[in-house]
C-alpha cells in the first residue's frame, strides 16, 4: 500500500477521487491500493524556550541558541499554558499508523517551500524512515492530478528546499525570540513582539509615515503657455520652476507679450508591451489599487479558486511560462471568448501571433505564472469573481499584440522661458484593449498636438500663472507595501528592473500577506481608508529599533536572497545558520542595551486629545499613557529637537513660541511655531510676513 498526504482534506479528498480512493475512514480514504491522508497545514513546529529550559524572559539566558531543534505537535492556549492541540494529535495518530505499514509515501502537499517543511516536519517528527515521492503540479484539475501521479519525483530531488524552509523556520525562530526577548526586557514592562521579516517591514511603514507627516510643503510656480496652429490649440508648462512668486509674475507679462518658437520637435513610435503575467504579489498589488483588497484576502480568495480547480497555484513568485505551458495558452484564451467584458479580445488574439513576452523557461521558478485552468467558473461569490476576472483578462493581455503610439515631444521658447508639451496617439492598441483603461496623463500631455517644425514661430493665444506645492510621498498602502517588500524598500517603477531585485527582496510573495496581518494583530499598525499607519505602540517599537541592524532592510532581502540560494544547492544551509546566530548575537546585544521609552520617572501633564490620560515627556516622544487614545508628539521635527519646555507649552497651551532653525527637506531654514491640528497631528503655525503695506482704515 501506498500512502499520500495532502496538506487539506479538500486536497485529499480531490486526489483521493482520481487514485479510487473511494473509502472512507476516519482521518483518511482508502482504496485502489492507495491511503490519502492529510495534514491540517502546520501540524508540527518548533519548540518554544520552555522545552529547551528557559522559563520566562531571563536577560542571563540571551541569546538562546538551540544546538539541536526540537519539534512538538502545534499547541494551543490552555488558561496560561499552552498544550498540544487535540486534534492534531489525532491526525499524528492516523498518519503515524499508515505511514508505519504502507510501503512507500507520496507527498502532495503544497508544491512550494512551506509545502515541503510541512511535510518534512511531520515526517521527522514520527521519526519515520519510509521511502517516499513527490507529486510537484501546478493546478487541481483531474488532467494535471493524473499527469502529476504518472511523473512522480524521487523524494530527495527536493532535499535542498526543505533545507531552505527548514533554515527559514530556525531563522525567524532565533531571530524572533531573541529579539522579542531582549526588547521586551530592555522596556521592562509588557510583551514586545519583533522578527525577521515583521520588523524591516514596520520599519517601511512608520519612516514613510513620519516622513509624510514631517513634511513641509515648499510653494513654487510654473507659466502654463497657450497657444495654436490652425485648429488646433494646446498648452505647454514651463520647464524650471520658481520658487519666488515675484519672478514668475515678471517672465509671466514678457511672455505675454513675446513670441513663440519652436525649438525642437522630436517624434519617435513606441512599442508597448504587454505586462507579464500575475505572480503572487502583483495580483495583490492590482486587487489592493483596484478595489482595496487587502494581501491577505486576495491570497485567502486565489486559494479557494485554486481549490476549486478555476486557477493554478497561487503563492508562485514567477511572472513566466514554459514553453510547454505555452503550447497549451490558446486553448485557455479560447474559454474566454464570451466573457461580457474582454471576449472580444480573446477571440481577437492569434494562435499564430501570440505574444511570447511572458514565455521565459530560464525564469520559471518553483511553478509557473498565475493562470486560468480553463474549467467554467459557477456562480462564483462577487469577490472571488473579481479576483478570478483580473487574472483571466492579465492573461488576454499578456498574450496579446503590443501596443503601438506616436509620441511626440515639444519645446518652445518664448521671452527666453523654455517651455514643454508631450503627446502621443495610439496607433494599434493591442493588448490596451483588454480593459479599456486609459493611460494617466501628466499636467504637460496634450490630447492634440498640431505638426510643428523646428524654428517655426506661433503666437502667444495667452499665458497663466501655477501656484503649485510640493508633495511627500504618499503613505504606504498595501500595493505600494508589497512593491516595497519586494524590491527591499527600493522606488522602481520599471517591470525589468523589479523583476530583477525579487530574489533579495523581504519575505516570499507566500509570506508577506501573513507578515503585514501580523503587525495588525500586533496592534502595532492600523488602515485609514488604504493607508496603514502605525499606532502608538508601532511608533514606539519604531523608535526603540529603526536604527538596530534588526530594522535593516537590505541586510533582511539578503538572508532571502540566501535562502533561494539554499533551494538550488548554490549555499550550504549551515554556513547560512551560523551567519544568523551571529546576527542574533549582535541584535540581541544592540537590543539589550537600548533604552525603549517608558516607565521612569519623567515629566508628565494632562492629555489634551482625550482628557482622561496623562501625556508623559520622554527622551524622543511625548506620549499619552491612554492607549485608545494614541496621542504621541515627537521630539524631533524638520531636524530640530524641541525642548521639554517647548513640548509643555504645545499640550498646555496648543502651541508653541515661534522656533527658529527648522529645516526642510531641501535643507533651507525657516521659522515657525509648532501646534496641532484637528486630530492632534503635529502642524507648523507661520508667523505673519512683515514688510508689507499696511492697510488703510
Amino acid at each position: 500500500m501506498k500512502v499520500i498526504i495532502a496538506e487539506k482534506p479538500s486536497v485529499a479528498r480531490d486526489i483521493a477521487a482520481i487514485v479510487g480512493a473511494s473509502n472512507r475512514k476516519d482521518g483518511y480514504l482508502e482504496g485502489g491500493g492507495y491511503a490519502v491522508t492529510w495534514a491540517f497545514g502546520h501540524l508540527v513546529g518548533l519548540a518554544m524556550p520552555e522545552q529547551y529550559g528557559f522559563t520566562g524572559f531571563q536577560r542571563e539566558n540571551l541569546p538562546i541558541l538551540p544546538s539541536q531543534f526540537k519539534l512538538i505537535p502545534r499547541q494551543v492556549k490552555d488558561g496560561k499554558e499552552y498544550k498540544p492541540d487535540p486534534g492534531t494529535m489525532k491526525q499524528l495518530k492516523v498518519i503515524k499508523e499508515l505511514f508505519g505499514k504502507c510501503d512507500k509515501i507520496v507527498v502532495a502537499t503544497d508544491a512550494g517551500r512551506e509545502g515541503e517543511l510541512i511535510f518534512r516536519y511531520i515526517y521527522n517528527y514520527l521519526e519515520c524512515s519510509r521511502p517516499f515521492d513527490r507529486l510537484w503540479i501546478s493546478s487541481l484539475t483531474d488532467q494535471a492530478i493524473r499527469k502529476g501521479m504518472e511523473n512522480l519525483m524521487p523524494g530527495g530531488d527536493y532535499d535542498n528546499l526543505y533545507a531552505s524552509a527548514k533554515a527559514r523556520s530556525q531563522a525567524d525562530w532565533i531571530v524572533g525570540i531573541n529579539a522579542s526577548q531582549a526588547l521586551s526586557l530592555s522596556a521592562g514592562h509588557g510583551v514586545w513582539s519583533l522578527g525577521r521579516v515583521q520588523t524591516p517591514t514596520l520599519v517601511m511603514i512608520c519612516s514613510r509615515y513620519l516622513e509624510n507627516k514631517d513634511f513641509v510643503p515648499q510653494p513654487y510656480f510654473q507659466l502654463r503657455l497657450r497657444t495654436a496652429k490652425d485648429a488646433t490649440a494646446f498648452a505647454a508648462i514651463s520647464v524650471e520652476r520658481y520658487p519666488a512668486k515675484a519672478e514668475a509674475e515678471e517672465l509671466l507679462s514678457r511672455v505675454r507679450s513675446g513670441e513663440i518658437k519652436v525649438v525642437s520637435v522630436q517624434k519617435k513610435e513606441v512599442r508597448q508591451e504587454p505586462p507579464l503575467l500575475y505572480d503572487l504579489t502583483t495580483l495583490q498589488k492590482d486587487m489592493n489599487s483596484k478595489y482595496g483588497f487587502s494581501a491577505d484576502k486576495t491570497l485567502s480568495i486565489a486559494q479557494k479558486l485554486y481549490e476549486a480547480k478555476l486557477i493554478t497555484y497561487p503563492r508562485t513568485g514567477s511572472r513566466y511560462i514554459s514553453e510547454d505551458v505555452f503550447e497549451g495558452i490558446y486553448d485557455l484564451i479560447s474559454t474566454l471568448w464570451e466573457h461580457p467584458v474582454f471576449g472580444a479580445q480573446a477571440v481577437a488574439v492569434n494562435n499564430s501571433e501570440l505574444n511570447r513576452h511572458s514565455v521565459n523557461d530560464s525564469k520559471v521558478t518553483d511553478h509557473h505564472a498565475l493562470l486560468i485552468t480553463g474549467n467554467e467558473p459557477k456562480d462564483l461569490p462577487d469577490d472571488e469573481h473579481k479576483v478570478y476576472e483580473r487574472i483571466a483578462g492579465r492573461m488576454v493581455e499578456a498574450f496579446s499584440k503590443i501596443c503601438i503610439k506616436d509620441a511626440t515631444a515639444i519645446k518652445l521658447e518664448c521671452a527666453k522661458v523654455l517651455f514643454e508639451v508631450k503627446g502621443s496617439i495610439i496607433k494599434s492598441a493591442g493588448w490596451r484593449k483588454v480593459w479599456g483603461e486609459q493611460e494617466e496623463k501628466d499636467d504637460n500631455e496634450a490630447t492634440a498636438l498640431p505638426d510643428l517644425s523646428e524654428n517655426e514661430m506661433l503666437s502667444v493665444r495667452d499665458v497663466e500663472l501655477l501656484e503649485k506645492q510640493t508633495k511627500p510621498r504618499q503613505l504606504h498602502t498595501e500595493s505600494s507595501l508589497l512593491s516595497a517588500m519586494e524590491s527591499c524598500g527600493k522606488e522602481l517603477t520599471d517591470e525589468a528592473e523589479r523583476e530583477a531585485l525579487k530574489e533579495s527582496g523581504i519575505g516570499t510573495p507566500a509570506t508577506r500577506a501573513a507578515v503585514i496581518e501580523t503587525l495588525f494583530s500586533r496592534d502595532y499598525i492600523k488602515r485609514e481608508k488604504k493607508s496603514l499607519v502605525p499606532t502608538n505602540k508601532g511608533l514606539v517599537v519604531y523608535l526603540a529599533v529603526k536604527e538596530k541592524k534588526i530594522s535593516d532592510v537590505a541586510m533582511t532581502g539578503q538572508w532571502e536572497s540566501a535562502l533561494n540560494k539554499i533551494a538550488t544547492g548554490e549555499m550550504d544551509a549551515d554556513t547560512f545558520h551560523r551567519g544568523i546566530e551571529v546576527y542574533a548575537t549582535q541584535i540581541t546585544t544592540e537590543l539589550l542595551d537600548n533604552k525603549i521609552e517608558g516607565g521612569d520617572n519623567r515629566e508628565s501633564c494632562p492629555c489634551p486629545k482625550c482628557k482622561n490620560g496623562q501625556v508623559t515627556i520622554y527622551r524622543k516622544v511625548a506620549k499619552c499613557n491612554n492607549e485608545s487614545c494614541g496621542l504621541i508628539v515627537f521630539r524631533s521635527k524638520s531636524e530640530k529637537e524641541l525642548t521639554d519646555g517647548q513640548i509643555k507649552d504645545l499640550l498646555t497651551k496648543g502651541k508653541t513660541a515661534v522656533i527658529k532653525g527648522f529645516k526642510s527637506r531641501e535643507s533651507k531654514s525657516f521659522d515657525a511655531a509648532v501646534t496641532f491640528d484637528n486630530d492632534f497631528k503635529t502642524i507648523f503655525s507661520f508667523p505673519p510676513k512683515t514688510g508689507g503695506k499696511k492697510k488703510g482704515k
